[in-house]
């Protein structure tokens, strides 16, 4: 598919008196990016989207998501306007509880290590709702995420860590309705056409030089836009900014997310915002493939994920604990769990769990293609996981069952405070002796997600220079973006990032608010 480009090719920095719609180029087509277009057009703009992949290939990183977005709200009646579905018969027996501005905050700064909020993190708060609403009245909708952020208790469904809805159809149903939404109001889109180099002229970005089937062209405009990813998918990048051994990470989502976008802007003098080695990394079957499928039906792509690790416990290789994993609602910690697994021998472990727990394991644990081996006990089970020293993991896992208190009783729609007692790492809640059989272990490796450094911008979503002052004509959205995420990641917050951001850059583009 290739659209007219001709008016952006041609088209100068000197606008006429004749030509005052303003025209924006936006680099990327994920959510980030389709919310920049949105906004841009809504004001009257001229927009045209380049995206480097093909049309099956395309929307970033977003069509792998579970499309889950966090955001403030205080009440119930709140969240019925967003819903695809506002007479859903189990809303009259949901508890959604709330989630306000201040523990939206208090979760954000919870990984800041000691930094205080950034501007970025207070725009992205106070945004969210807005943001959502706004997409709900672009016919954007959504849906309770009953099945992974709410457990049933009293006859009730009880939603916890402060996460509730995700878009009607997860990440694959967010990019497709923001893009019908992103056409219908006359946004064009061209596939397979690569950014190389942003176009200046006197301090002011005026286009960028790109490359498609077809060959190099020049595309000329008011604005660009830079809603194009990070750099998770590029191996020397995660070796220079997160380390050695991040090299050999997989990559759960697009494998075109190679942090051109910020290379782009770097080589311009944009400032760099950020904590460079932060990143969002989760437990993934450790027989997933390097990069993730689009190819795969969407059920299949994020079945590889393996995030019901609060329920049992994780082994290295040699046989040991290696984490708290019930530290906290896994919304707040699964996104730092990748790096953890990346230091332990083969960059490896395993999950185990007991069939008290079965039926509260997420789906991804009964997808027909997991890895997993199975026994009716515990000696058994470990004679069955390869490369693990079996005699410390037996004396291991008999350590914690003998630590833990059981007469705190088991409750995981609440931080039960069901814990272990005098081990080297304790467990903090949901705390279970594993002792009925069937045993389950479950293989697992570190799955990179996106990167958390990225441009440094104002609240206008313009991006800055080594001197923080703006560069005229260039603006950035999503994951790109750095100041937003430090050393950890409260779920659901990367979507709602790049839909708060991208509305901002569109409107900014267009010279509205």
């Amino acid at each position: 598919m290739y659209v007219n480009f001709s008016r952006f090719i041609y088209f100068t920095f000197h606008s006429t008196s004749m030509d005052k719609m303003k025209k924006v180029i936006i680099v990327g087509s994920g959510n980030a990016a389709l919310c920049a277009g949105i906004a841009a057009l809504e004001k009257g703009s001229e927009v045209v989207m380049i995206e480097k992949a093909d049309i099956k290939e395309a929307g970033g990183n977003s069509r792998y998501t579970a499309g889950a977005m966090r955001f403030v709200y205080n009440s119930q009646e709140e969240l019925i306007p967003l819903l695809q579905n506002p007479s859903d018969d189990r809303l009259g027996t949901t508890e959604f509880g709330n989630y306000t501005r201040e523990k939206f905050a208090a979760d954000l700064e919870s990984f800041n290590e000691g930094r205080p909020l950034s501007l970025q993190q207070k725009i992205l708060i106070d945004q969210s709702y807005n943001t959502l609403s706004w997409l709900s009245n672009h016919h954007v909708k959504f849906e309770p995420i009953y099945n992974r952020q709410s457990f049933q208790k009293n006859g009730q469904f009880i939603f916890w860590g402060g996460l509730t809805l995700a878009a009607h159809g997860e990440g694959p149903g967010l990019v497709d309705a923001e893009l019908k939404e992103f056409t219908r109001l006359g946004g064009e889109i061209q596939y397979e056409t690569e950014g190389l180099q942003l176009i200046t002229e006197i301090r002011k970005v005026i286009g960028i030089k790109c490359r498609n089937p077809k060959g190099d062209m020049n595309l000329y405009a008011d604005s660009v836009i830079l809603a194009c990813g990070g750099f998770e998918a590029n191996a020397d990048m995660r070796r220079k900014y997160l380390g050695e051994k991040w090299a050999t990470a997989k990559v759960r989502g697009t494998r075109h997310n190679l942090g051109k976008g910020l290379e782009m802007a770097l080589a311009i003098g944009a400032g760099f915002n950020g904590l460079a080695t932060g990143c969002h990394a989760v437990p993934m079957d450790a027989h997933m493939p390097d990069y993730g499928n689009l190819g795969l039906p969407y059920i299949e792509r994020k079945l590889y994920r393996k995030i019901s690790y609060f329920l049992g416990i994780m082994l290295n290789a040699e046989g040991e604990r290696f984490v708290d994993e019930g530290e906290n609602f896994r919304n707040y910690t699964y996104a730092q769990l990748g790096a953890a697994l990346l230091d332990q021998p083969g960059q490896t472990a395993w999950q185990i769990f007991d069939s008290k727990v079965e039926n509260l394991l997420y789906s991804e644990y009964r997808f027909h293609d997991a890895s997993f081996v199975e026994a009716d006990t515990l000696e058994n089970l470990i004679r069955k996981m390869e490369g693990i020293d079996a005699q410390r993991a037996l004396s291991t896992i008999l350590e914690y069952n003998e630590a833990v208190n059981v007469a705190t009783p088991f409750d995981p729609t609440i931080l039960d405070g069901k814990s272990t007692n005098g081990l080297t790492i304790n467990k903090s809640n949901w705390a279970n002796q594993l002792d009925a059989p069937p045993y389950r272990a479950f293989p697992v490796t570190c799955g990179i997600t996106f990167t958390y450094g990225g441009l440094h911008i104002d609240k206008d979503a313009a991006v800055l220079d080594t001197d923080h002052e703006r560069i005229e004509g260039l603006y950035a959205c999503g994951e790109l973006v750095g100041g937003v995420f430090y050393n950890g990641y409260p779920g659901g917050s990367g979507l709602t990032s790049g839909a708060v951001f991208g509305r901002i850059a569109g409107y900014s583009a267009a010279g509205g608010s």
